[in-house]
Formats: structure tokens, C-alpha cells, sequence
């Protein structure tokens, strides 16, 4: 019995549904059949496929034209074929999967009589392929396939099957089939929509007929090149060496502009082509992806915002609770007055506290505050204070204003023009630059960090606050990212600086959406002078989330765990640095550490160090948001990891090779407070 196994599913992460697409009325599922069933040798045609609901619709499909199927393992596809064959007696197999319409039935005819001349135990295109990318076949013994199976297989070989024999092909006796040219650079399989119009055209060429050869699509290629341009970006069986995470990224990249919601979670931040970029759970510090393998967060934790570790309990059962409860209704919800009185309380120089879910709509609402108190239109900025008009305006007048806060030439298209030469910067700890904009742009509010990459200089905060006073200026501070992580409350508490209104965000809620707003009476009165107001800022989730978080910070007293953990990581640094004589440059408050190394290819190893410590399972970069999940037992198998690579950048110096070490490409710089 010679068997022709189609490895067929709908719920394919880059293409969803793609074997159900169709042209002239027939899904490509149901053209390769009938292609298939031109064969002089295949007696029987089986559809393997998986337990997904996604797959009702092929099933609906094959039961309609009498083909036989088997519905295995979603996972494990060696198991799938494996028991497929078994139920249907092959002896022989032929290997064929359902994104490829465009198999040729004579090539398969040759490929099964090469088989059987030569008794082979698996005939297979050469390890260099000859045949273009969708005119893959693979023919094997069932007695092969059953030993591949008894092996202790690894998660790779469970999932290309006959990958085994490719990696051990002393153990089985391979043929290999040539072409007599080589168009291995044509593709003719479907994994992009790209290759889908491809496909189409070629059938439209071809219209009625469903049964051309290969022969004939190679000279139209040769006729007409233009109809096969589109999709000769994608590398050929790019999709086994992508993870599930980048699949997926693939794909919202169709549908959502830049891939995401947020800048700071693009893999091309760190590591292009490999991040993991989806996850499926977190719980402490250890995050699972769509792939379902086990990552040490030493990275983002949220991107800051997860400060007590990820799923803590207490604080998802308090939301829950309240869940049950209704987490929205027309009335206000208590936690709203719970939360400002102890934000207030920690903060006894503020009297008010007003709430949003973001950290930029808290900076766009502290700026219409401050604007609604001074009556003046300019503002003065040191930092990071997200993604609105207000603050990009900066580089309206200047595209390379906003370069040292967040990154270079960031582009201002949609931006209110007219807000050209409202919003001015100056660099922290220059004191000088901040004294003219005080003297020359009639400034009505200050916005900054606390604190960036450095401590303040020498009375550097108290000279901007004397200076905010004296000329009635209102001082904001951002504290989305440093508040509750050196202190129980915001970071200008260490510094004893007390500033008109301040944010909280990020770590405040542990993971839910919650952003503060408290400040003195005399300018957060105004917030009644203009209209403030969203549906979604009375959302009980995040309130109870803070509440429930400040209780835990309080009593774990968090802050001082953190900062602990991140001296010892900048130790760890700077002995490695010595250790292998690497120029590094450590800064950061010690609850997000960062380093950069003293050279141009700064980049080249950072990526470098992200690559292979996820070949470890960590996610790792340059910089880290310190969370009290992560452990010494951690940190020890972090550093063990961190001083190999450390010595392979050592080697690459003397060398010359970082390049040769990259497995992809370079990521791109991010933040400039992070770098």
C-alpha cells in the first residue's frame, strides 16, 4: 500500500485557514488532491490532521469527497503520520503538506519508482534543494517511520517528523533525489498572502486547466517573471526555523500598524527574527510563550510594571473578588477615594489625586493642569512623558529635540503644527540650559524625571525647584517608572525635593492598568476648570489592584528588595566588565540597572548577549526592571550564563567575528534612557 500522508491544519499561526483559501471556486486543499489523484502509483490519499475546532470545515470538506482522514496529535506531527499510516496499512509513504497546491503529480510518480528501484528507506530532494520551495517530496518506509517513533524524539523532530533521518542518516539508507536545473529560488508554497496571489495568478494563467506541470509553470516563470516578484523576500522553509512567537508576529504586522501597541515590546528591539514576542502565562518570573517553553524574565517585567512579581495572588484575588462584584457600574466605586487618601497620605505635601489608566494620559493630564493654573502655553521637559501632542511638539521645530529623551529623529506626522514653540527641552543635570529657558521662553510648567541614566548632580533638583518658585512655575514630576521602586512612595522622597504635582504608574498596580495624578491644592483645583474626563478611568480593576499592591509593598517592604537585587546585578557587571576587560557603562537607579558597552558595536553585543541568553531561557538584554519574583538562585544561573558570553565578546574583540556570532540581525536602539 503505497500511502500519500498530507500533513493539512487550518490553524496555521502566519496564514490561518490557508488550505481553505480558494481559486475558481475549489480549496488548495482540494486542488493538491485532485492533482494528487493523477498518480500512476498512490493508492490511497490521507489527510493528517489535528484536534482543533479550527479544523471542522476541512473535515466538513473531506467527508464530502470521500477522503480518508485522521485526526491526531496538534503537537507532536511525528505521531500524527505515525498513527495515520498505522490505521491505514501503508508500507510506503509519501510525505506532502497541504500548503503546497502546486505538487506535480509526475515529479511524485518519480520520486515513488526511484524509491522502489533503489529500496531506499527514505528519497527525499538533495540537502541543497534542486526543486523549487512547494514541490517538496518526501517517500519512506512505514518500517522507517516506526523507528523514528520509538526514539526518544526532541520537540523538533516531533514536529518536522522525518528530521531525524536528515540529522542521523547513518542509520537508514537515504537516497536523493536531483532536478535537472536548479530552482530551488522559486517559490511555489503558501505561508504569506504574497504567496497565495502568487499561486493564483499561475492558475489564472492557466484557466480551466488544474493539472500543469511544473515544467510548464518553469517556463512561465521564464516568460513572465513578474508574476512570481512578490514573494521572493520569504526564505525558503523560513517557517522551521521561526518560533511561534514570530509566526505571530508575521502576521500582526498585517493587521495592526507596527505590529503592536506598544513600541518597547517590538522583538526588533532585541532580537530580530527570534524573539518569543507572545506569551500565553506568566507567574512569578518565569514566562511561558506560544510555544510553551519556560523564560527567566531578567528584562522588562512588564515593562516595569510588574515590580512584585507576575500573577501575585493576593492581588489577582482581591480583583476577582471585586470581579464578581462588577468591576464597572453607573455608580463610582469606593476604592476611587480609598486609593487618593493614601496616596495623599504618603505623600503629605499633595492634596489632591486625580486617576487615569496610562502614563501618558497622566502627562497630558498634569499638563493641562498646570497649563489651566499658569495661564501660559510653554513647557520645559527632561525626559520620557509618552505618546501626545504635547510632547512631541517638542521636535516640531526641531526633529532632533526629543533625541537625548527618547529617540533619534522621532517623526511628528499628525502632530498639531501650530504647537510649534510650546514645548522646549533641556538635558538633566544642566543647569545652565535650564536657566535660559527660564529667562527666554516665558515657561508656565517644568515636566521631568527625578532621576534618568544618573543621579542628580549636586543641588541639581533643588536649584530647579528654588528656580520653579521663584517664577511661579509649576514642577511636575514623572514618576511613572521610578515611583515605589528606591522608596515607599515616589523616588523625589529620597531627595527631600517636593514638587507641585507628581505621576505614579507602571508598578502601582502590579500589572494593572492604573496611573496617579496627586499634587498640591493651589493647581490641582484647576482640573475643574477643564474638562477631564473617561469612562474608563472609574474602571475598579486597577484601583483595587493599587490598593492591594501597596499593601504588599508596605509589608514586604519591596523597595528595599529590589535595590538590593539591583546592586548585586551592577556588581555583576562591573566585575565581568573587568574581568574580561570590557569598557562598560553602568547607570540607572538601582531598581532598573542598565549597562552599554564603551564601543560602536555596542548594538552587535547587546543583541548578542539577548541571543544567547535566550539559548539559556532567559530574556535578557542590556537592562533590567527588578522585581521581588526574582531569586539569588536565579541571579546565580543568570551570571554563570552572562560570564560566558562576556568572554565570547572578549574573543570577538581580538578577533574580529562579533558578526560572524549573530545568529540574525542587529536590534534596533530603543530608549535612550534604557541604552
Amino acid at each position: 500500500m503505497i500511502c500519500a500522508i498530507i500533513q493539512a491544519r487550518c490553524e496555521s499561526i502566519r496564514y490561518p485557514g490557508k488550505i481553505l483559501s480558494k481559486i475558481n471556486n475549489k480549496t488548495l486543499i482540494e486542488i493538491l488532491i485532485d492533482r494528487l489523484e493523477k498518480s500512476k502509483y498512490i493508492d490511497k490519499i490521507v489527510i493528517a490532521t489535528s484536534i482543533d475546532v479550527s479544523n471542522k470545515q476541512l473535515i466538513k470538506i473531506l467527508k464530502k469527497k470521500k477522503i480518508d482522514y485522521y485526526i491526531g496529535s496538534k503537537k507532536n506531527v511525528l505521531s500524527r503520520y505515525y498513527f495515520a499510516a498505522k490505521k491505514f496499512k501503508a508500507k510506503i509513504i509519501v510525505r506532502l503538506t497541504g500548503d503546497n497546491p502546486l505538487v506535480d503529480y509526475s515529479i511524485v510518480d518519480n520520486f515513488i519508482s526511484e524509491f522502489e528501484k533503489r529500496n531506499y528507506d527514505y528519497l527525499s530532494d538533495s540537502k541543497k534543494p534542486t526543486f523549487p520551495d512547494g514541490i517538496d517530496v518526501e517517500v519512506f518506509k512505514f518500517t522507517t517511520l516506526k523507528k523514528i517513533f520509538k526514539q526518544k524524539n526532541i520537540d523538533y523532530d516531533k514536529e518536522h517528523v522525518t528530521s531525524y533521518i536528515k540529522n542521523n542518516p547513518n542509520k537508514f539508507y537515504v537516497g536523493e533525489k536531483k532536478s535537472k536545473n536548479n530552482y530551488s529560488n522559486l517559490r511555489l508554497t503558501i505561508d504569506e498572502n504574497e504567496d497565495y496571489e502568487c499561486i493564483k495568478a499561475i492558475f489564472k494563467y492557466f484557466y480551466p486547466r488544474e493539472n500543469f506541470t511544473l515544467n510548464e509553470i518553469i517556463k512561465l516563470y521564464k516568460k513572465k517573471p513578474i508574476l512570481f516578484k512578490n514573494n521572493t523576500k520569504f526564505k525558503r522553509d523560513e517557517g522551521s526555523q521561526l518560533c511561534s512567537g514570530q509566526k505571530m508576529w508575521r502576521r500582526a504586522l498585517k493587521s495592526i500598524p507596527n505590529g503592536n501597541m506598544f513600541f518597547s515590546k517590538s522583538p526588533d528591539l532585541v532580537l530580530p527574527k527570534f524573539w518569543p514576542t507572545y506569551y500565553t502565562k506568566a507567574k512569578g518570573s518565569t514566562i511561558w510563550d506560544l510555544d510553551n517553553k519556560k523564560f527567566k524574565d531578567f528584562y522588562l517585567m512588564g515593562v516595569g510594571t510588574n515590580l512584585l512579581g507576575y500573577a501575585r495572588k493576593e492581588i489577582d484575588d482581591a480583583v476577582k473578588d471585586n470581579i464578581d462584584k462588577s468591576n464597572m457600574s453607573s455608580l463610582n466605586c469606593v476604592e476611587e477615594v480609598l486609593l487618593a487618601e493614601k496616596l495623599i497620605e504618603l505623600h503629605p505635601w499633595s492634596e489632591y489625586a486625580k486617576f487615569a489608566r496610562t502614563g501618558a494620559e497622566a502627562n497630558a493630564m498634569a499638563i493641562r493642569i498646570a497649563r489651566a493654573y499658569s495661564k501660559k502655553q510653554n513647557i520645559a521637559v527632561c525626559g520620557y512623558h509618552g505618546w501626545h501632542d504635547w510632547y512631541l511638539a517638542a521636535n516640531l521645530k526641531n526633529q532632533n529635540s526629543l533625541n537625548p529623551h527618547l529617540l533619534s529623529n522621532l517623526k511628528t506626522e499628525g502632530v498639531l503644527n501650530k504647537l510649534k514653540n510650546t514645548v522646549f527641552t533641556f538635558e538633566y543635570n544642566d543647569l545652565k540650559a535650564f536657566e535660559n529657558l527660564i529667562k527666554n521662553k516665558n515657561i508656565g510648567c517644568v515636566i521631568m524625571e527625578v532621576s534618568r541614566n544618573y543621579i542628580p548632580s549636586k543641588e541639581f533638583l533643588s536649584k530647579i525647584r528654588d528656580l520653579t518658585k521663584k517664577n511661579k512655575i509649576v514642577l511636575i514630576f514623572d514618576e511613572c517608572s521610578s515611583g515605589f521602586r528606591e522608596v515607599y512612595g515616589g523616588l523625589h522622597l529620597k531627595y527631600k525635593i517636593n514638587p507641585d504635582i507628581c505621576m505614579f504608574g507602571k508598578a502601582l498596580g502590579n500589572g494593572y492598568a492604573i496611573t496617579a495624578i496627586i499634587g498640591k491644592g493651589f493647581v490641582m483645583k484647576h482640573a475643574k476648570d477643564s474638562f477631564i474626563s473617561s469612562t474608563f478611568w472609574s474602571e475598579r480593576s486597577g484601583y483595587t489592584a493599587a490598593l492591594k499592591t501597596l499593601e504588599i509593598m508596605n509589608k514586604i517592604k519591596s523597595w528595599t528588595y529590589v535595590s538590593n537585587y539591583g546592586r548585586k546585578i551592577k556588581k555583576i557587571w562591573i566585575k565581568l566588565s573587568k574581568k574580561y576587560e570590557l569598557k562598560t557603562n553602568i547607570n540607572g537607579i538601582d531598581a532598573v540597572p542598565n549597562f552599554s558597552f564603551d564601543s560602536k558595536n555596542n548594538l552587535k553585543y547587546k543583541t548578542f548577549i539577548s541571543q544567547e541568553m535566550l539559548k539559556s531561557n532567559f530574556l535578557s538584554s542590556n537592562s533590567i526592571f527588578v522585581s521581588t519574583a526574582h531569586t539569588d538562585k536565579d541571579l546565580k544561573l543568570y551570571t554563570k550564563n552572562l560570564d560566558k558570553i562576556f568572554y565570547k565578546i572578549k574573543e570577538s574583540q581580538t578577533n574580529k567575528n562579533i558578526n560572524k556570532l549573530l545568529d540574525g540581525q542587529v536590534c534596533q536602539s530603543t530608549f535612550k534612557r534604557l541604552n
